[in-house]
């Protein structure tokens, strides 16, 4: 059996694009995928945190310490530039690598500049 779990996220990110006429996906730094050991073209499920939308798509890589992060194609409707969004990575293993995995979460400022690190499992109370 394998299980979903989750595997790293991006939080706080402010949108500083959204564009419709792209075929899909989502644009980030990639120095900010790269810190929360998020692969280019990773499926990742993003939250916004202003409206409650919810949506899943693919990363693709933004120019390094850009602090892009651009929703393309469709799912640009579903944001506004501004809006703070969660980019959510899960990961399938087995019950026993479920049991070692720790999460690494990155947190951003308003800039999209990593303000803080956490791969504590714990974590979730305390960057609500």
């Amino acid at each position: 059996m394998l299980l979903e779990m989750f595997k790293s996220k991006i939080h706080c990110a402010t949108v500083t694009e959204a564009n419709l006429n792209y075929k899909g996906s989502i644009t980030i730094d990639e120095d900010l995928l790269d810190a929360a050991n998020i692969l280019v073209h990773e499926k990742v499920q993003v939250v916004d945190i202003n409206n409650g939308e919810r949506f899943e798509t693919y990363t693709i890589r933004g120019e390094r310490g850009s602090g892009i992060v651009c929703i393309n194609g469709a799912a640009a409707r579903k944001v506004q530039v501004g809006d703070l969004v969660i980019v959510i990575t899960y990961a399938q293993m087995t019950p026993e690598e479920a049991q070692k995995i720790e999460p690494k979460v990155i947190v951003l400022d308003k800039n999209n500049e990593i303000d803080h690190v956490m791969q504590d499992p714990s974590f979730e109370e305390r960057i609500v």
